[in-house]
């Protein structure tokens, strides 16, 4: 398997951290290919958009739970209905600033979610997770 720069989405309405998130991986060289959303929505537009291009899917998802319109949990319910459309697997990773056990239980038991990251991630966690995933 050619080892390829992975393509990284970060779906979060909080500037702060798209911004912080972007700099961290892109600074730990893990990728400059990010992609931002601000919300669940916009996010499945384009993933439904570019379902059958794997080119442009992204390899990985930060999800964020509380954002408005669609948030992370809708996001995953809409997913899980045409992922199998998808050209690509998708790894997502629930990431909120929530420590409450309920979002961490139903991120837990959610099929489509790899693991639960409480925020702030940090460059180390950034480069385990890709680095396991890879």
């Amino acid at each position: 398997m050619e080892n390829k720069t992975p393509i990284i989405a970060l779906v979060d309405d909080d500037k702060v951290f798209q911004i912080t998130a972007s700099r961290t991986i892109m600074a730990a060289q893990l990728t400059d290919k990010i992609l931002q959303f601000e919300n669940g929505e916009d996010a499945l537009i384009f993933l439904k958009h570019h379902a059958g291009d794997s080119e442009t899917l992204p390899d990985y998802i930060f999800l964020d739970i509380n954002m408005p319109f669609v948030d992370g949990w809708m996001f995953l319910e809409d997913y899980s209905l045409f992922k199998t459309n998808l050209s690509k697997k998708i790894l997502i990773y629930m990431v909120s600033s929530s420590i409450d056990p309920r979002d961490v239980d139903r991120a837990k038991q959610n099929e489509n979610i790899r693991e639960y990251i409480i925020k702030p991630v940090t460059r180390e966690k950034f480069i385990e997770l890709l680095s396991k995933a890879a």
